[in-house]
């Protein structure tokens, strides 16, 4: 796999450990489990090396924070509001542009519950300052800004945040939220907020006045809105009420695994009809199906291909949902924060330590590449599903 250039650069090495923050030990952003390469012939890794090199490789959803090798010491850890970026396992992933969605569902510096104004703002600006120091990441804001990265050899980082419920009833903070960089915002985590209704909320809680206005004021802006987490009702509402394509960013299929966390196939339809993207999801225990009910990647790939039948193959991409360190840890000790619970209720299955093949974003999607190889994707549809989807999306919602 062809590296970015990386000059060794770990996150705040600017600052002394012990004295401008308090240091932990953090999982290895490399082989922190055994590496797993899926197997295809020697013509078909070359062909997986050109694709990765030439064409744009685009996760819709990650969070590329490097973990406390002690997931147990994570909620002082974020207490602190500091995350480290793993630049480290980036720089071999052969990714292009990462929708990062930071951690501000568990942005505890002032509230157990999260999603507190401050604390996101706060959070956005320890990472940027990080990103200030560093030459392999950086912010894009616009379409020329990706296009730089990938002339460069850089990766672009698109600022995402999985909800939009830090604006409270405040709408002027989509614009104070746009002018700091974000451009993808999500309607609703798990729980229901002055927008609409999280996945676990009434189903029949649909998308608020005020959530219609939030709407109307991102097609304006040029924000990318998100409905991966908002229960059924609210994300057909947001599908309906917006003027613009919308992202799925990290999601399956509740035909394929029946729980709250996968979408039922209408909404998936409507979101490619409205000329939208699904990103398919990869996080531990999520898209499961009968067939592999212990999660790997040919269950995530089962999703995938569903999704292609269903909606074609222009409206589906990956949005993997990878981090560095422990992930099956962090849903334990975050069970209640993350609503674990309600999304993977009503299934049973065989819990993994890990997806193998989709650990992290350093093996994730040259994994995905050489299964779409091996199982005979063209070279145009590997195109579309690995980054031009999505970059069509951008071009019809983000300001011109």
């Amino acid at each position: 796999m062809k590296k970015k250039p990386y000059d060794g650069y770990k996150s705040f090495q600017y600052l002394e450990p012990g004295k401008d923050y308090k240091p932990y030990p953090l999982a290895k952003e490399i082989d922190r489990v055994e590496p797993f390469t899926y197997e295809v012939t020697e013509e078909q890794e070359k062909e997986v090396q050109t694709i990765m090199e030439e064409e744009y490789i685009i996760s819709l959803h990650e969070h590329t924070f490097v973990c406390p090798e002690d997931v147990s010491q994570i909620f002082e850890f974020r207490r602190q509001g500091r995350d480290w970026t793993g630049y480290e396992g980036l720089s071999v992933s052969g990714l292009d542009v990462v929708f990062e969605n930071y951690m501000d569902g568990t942005a505890l510096i002032t509230s157990q519950a999260g999603w507190k104004w401050n604390d996101v703002i706060h959070d956005l600006g320890i990472r940027y300052s990080d990103f200030a120091h560093q030459d392999l990441v950086i912010r894009a804001e616009t379409l020329a800004d990706i296009e730089r990265a990938k002339t460069d050899g850089k990766i672009a980082f698109v600022t995402s945040l999985e909800s939009a419920t830090q604006i409270e009833n405040e709408i002027d903070r989509v614009d104070v939220l746009y002018g700091l960089g974000v451009r993808v915002m999500g309607i609703a985590y798990s729980e229901g907020n002055s927008l609409g209704g999280g996945l676990k909320e009434d189903p029949t809680f649909g998308l608020t006045k005020f959530g219609h206005q939030v709407v109307e004021r991102m097609n304006k802006l040029g924000m990318t809105i998100d409905v991966s987490h908002c229960n059924d009702r609210t994300a057909m509402d947001t599908i309906e009420a917006s003027s613009k394509p919308i992202f799925i960013t990290h999601v399956g299929a509740r035909a394929l695994w029946d729980t709250n966390r996968m979408k039922p196939d209408h909404i998936l339809k409507a979101c490619a009809e409205k000329g939208g993207v699904i990103g398919i999801e990869a996080a531990p225990h999520t898209t499961l199906t009968e067939k592999h009910k212990e999660h790997n990647i040919e269950s995530i790939m089962e999703h995938f291909e569903h999704c292609v039948e269903l909606c074609g193959i222009d409206h589906v991409s990956f949005g993997l949902d990878t981090l560095y360190g422990d992930h099956v840890g962090l849903h334990h000790v975050f069970a209640n924060q993350l609503s674990i619970g309600d999304s993977h209720k009503g299934q049973a299955f065989d819990e993994v330590d890990y997806v193998k093949g989709l650990e992290n974003p350093s093996e994730a999607y040259p994994n995905v590449v050489r299964w779409l190889v091996k199982h005979g994707y063209s070279r145009e549809d590997i195109r579309k599903v690995m980054g031009q989807n999505i970059l069509r999306v951008l071009k019809e919602t983000w300001v011109k």
